[in-house]
């Protein structure tokens, strides 16, 4: 059965809060809403206008990448206070975090220059992390509506105004694989030729873990990532993934982990069934 998503409360009285059971169906369920309320948040900004600034690396930033992360980073210290947080806003601000072996990993806005470009394809992402691996996650796609969520080694789950239901990869058709890749690196020489090992049917090019999730729904095959990406952009869609079925691999055939020194992912694989 699918996590209720519903928003840790106060007791009866409306006096105090209680201490809900830190299982991860609670944590997911907070992610989970966290995600969505960001998502709206985000939704808000885009509709009213923004303007785009640029971080020391030169990267975009918006008032929704802000304004989601606040949300999202007061939600999970308030309700999870034993769980370090690490928010990649924080990060570029120079935050130093202590993250032991569990820790969140938030990225409020995935595909801020497709958000600023206003195309669709942009994500909200809160993942939790233990002993290295993603475990459980939750991905809202705000401007679709859709959330997906996953615990691995109990299933993922996709949301939309007309209900949730499970879901999972699916086998490779016949015809070839269906291959997401980053719009950003849709003219990689390099891409091309990892692409000739393999029986391509389809390339889609977008942004964000949106490719991800459309690997854990059975719509997609395959996404090589072979450019830079951090931890907190991969936590979340990992799990969610994984949860469905599907496998994210560094490129020599080992396991995508976390809390690497300086947060920076290698090149990796995510498949859906076997490709």
């Amino acid at each position: 059965m699918a996590p209720c998503f519903a928003s840790p409360a106060v007791d009866a009285q409306g006096c105090g809060r209680y201490e809900p059971p830190m299982d991860d169906a609670f944590l997911l369920s907070l992610a989970a809403g966290l995600a969505q309320r960001a998502a709206a948040t985000i939704m808000a900004v885009r509709a009213r206008g923004f303007d785009v600034l640029r971080k020391h690396d030169r990267t975009p930033v918006t008032e929704a990448d802000h304004a989601a992360e606040a949300l999202i980073v007061e939600g999970l210290r308030r309700d999870t206070p034993a769980i370090p947080v690490i928010a990649e806003e924080e990060m570029a601000a120079g935050r130093v975090v202590d993250c032991g072996g569990e820790f969140w990993l938030v990225d409020p806005l995935d595909g801020t220059r497709e958000f600023a470009q206003l195309r669709d394809e942009f994500t909200v992402n809160v993942g939790l992390v233990r002993d290295g691996r993603a475990v459980l996650g939750a991905v809202a796609l705000p401007a679709t509506g859709e959330l997906f969520t996953g615990i691995v080694g109990s299933g993922a789950w996709k949301r939309t105004v007309a209900g949730e239901h499970p879901i999972q990869v699916r086998a490779p058709p016949a015809e070839g694989l269906h291959v997401m890749a980053s719009r950003h690196h849709a003219t990689d020489a390099e891409l091309a030729e990892f692409l000739q090992n393999f029986r391509v049917a389809t390339l889609t090019n977008i942004g964000s873990a949106v490719k991800f999730c459309r690997l854990a729904e059975g719509a997609a095959d395959l996404y090589p990532r072979l450019g830079r990406t951090m931890e907190w952009d991969t936590a979340a869609p990992q799990a969610v993934l994984e949860a469905a079925g599907g496998t994210v691999q560094r490129m020599d055939g080992g396991p995508l982990t976390y809390g690497k020194p300086g947060w920076a992912n290698p090149p990796f694989l995510c498949s859906g069934g076997q490709a």
